[in-house]
C-alpha cells in the first residue's frame, strides 16, 4: 500500500511541472508533440493531482488496516473498475502497447490484491473478536 501510495504521491510534481517538461516526456515516450491547448494541461495536472490524492489516502489507510478494512474493500473494487476503464480507454484511444499494458492491467492486479487482503483482514478480525468474547 505504501509503495503504491508513494509512487502515486510522486504525481504531485506533475501538477506544477512546466509545459516544456511535459512536452519533453511526451516526445520521449514517442507520442509526438504534446498539444498546447488549455484542456490538455488541465487534464494532465488534474489527473496528477488525483493520483497524489489517492497516494495520500493509501498512506492513511495503511496506518491501520483492520480499522480501515471497509475502505480497503471499496478501494479494491474501485481500483479494479478504474483499471478496466483505463484499459478500455487506452485501447480505444490507440495508446502504445507499453502504456496500455502498464496502466489498466496493473491497476486491476493491484485492486485484486487490495480486495483479497482486505477480505482476509475481515475474516481475521472476526476470529479475533470471537476469541475475545470467549
Amino acid at each position: 500500500m505504501r509503495v503504491v501510495g508513494t509512487a502515486s504521491l510522486l504525481a504531485t510534481f506533475a501538477v506544477v511541472m512546466p509545459y516544456s517538461w511535459m512536452n519533453g516526456v511526451h516526445e520521449w515516450l514517442g507520442m509526438g508533440r504534446l498539444p498546447s491547448e488549455p484542456v490538455v494541461g488541465y487534464l494532465a495536472r488534474s489527473t496528477s493531482a488525483f493520483y497524489a490524492l489517492l497516494g495520500g489516502l493509501l498512506w492513511v489507510v495503511s496506518s491501520d488496516l483492520h480499522r480501515h478494512r471497509l475502505i480497503l474493500r471499496y478501494l479494491g473494487v474501485a481500483v479494479i473498475l478504474f483499471g478496466a476503464v483505463l484499459l478500455t480507454v487506452d485501447i480505444a484511444e490507440g495508446m502504445p502497447f507499453y502504456w496500455t499494458f502498464s496502466e489498466g492491467p496493473i491497476d486491476i492486479f493491484f485492486g485484486i490484491i487490495i480486495l483479497f487482503f482486505s477480505c482476509r483482514l475481515g475474516a481475521e478480525s472476526e476470529q479475533y473478536r470471537r476469541k475475545e468474547q470467549e
